[in-house]
């Protein structure tokens, strides 16, 4: 795999420093995010899984622990909303320009409004997709909310 995506080149822009690491991706894993922890040998409290979603109708992202799953309602709350839900695999696709598995905040066609799940700011380091199926980057927790202007917010189940 490339070592340059829209994830790498976005971070790279930014002066962000990130180890890059790519591993075996199962497409047939049950919980892709999980998968990749195991695969990197990391703590799936500190890999990092990006959901697409829409909140009252308009697109966002969340960014969670792999083992969490998200609350829709703290998380529709979180961003000012009333309701919240997954959008289709299509959609999330063609939003970010990236295939479903390998969905990375960074680097994606338009910046969206981005909240992380407030136990990254537990991790010194954290691993999110690096913008590919198999690709992970490790690095600073506070550096990735930065970069992304995001909010960080309690909306895990």
């Amino acid at each position: 795999m490339s070592k340059t995506t829209p994830a790498t080149a976005f971070l790279d822009h930014n002066h962000i420093e990130y180890e890059f690491i790519t591993y075996h991706y199962d497409p047939h894993a049950d919980r892709v995010g999980l998968q990749a922890a195991e695969a990197v040998g990391a703590d799936p409290e500190t890999v990092f899984k990006t959901l697409m979603v829409s909140v009252d109708g308009k697109p966002h992202v969340a960014v969670l622990p792999s083992d969490q799953e998200a609350n829709m309602k703290k998380l529709a709350a979180a961003f000012g909303g009333k309701h919240a839900e997954m959008l289709s695999v299509e959609e999330a696709e063609k939003l970010t320009g990236y295939k479903v598995g390998g969905i990375s905040p960074f680097g994606q066609r338009r910046h969206l409004p981005t909240i992380f799940e407030k136990t990254a700011e537990l991790f010194d380091k954290i691993y999110i997709n690096g913008g590919g199926r198999g690709f992970q980057v490790k690095m600073h927790s506070k550096d990735a909310i930065a970069v992304l202007s995001a909010k960080v917010a309690d909306f895990k189940r």
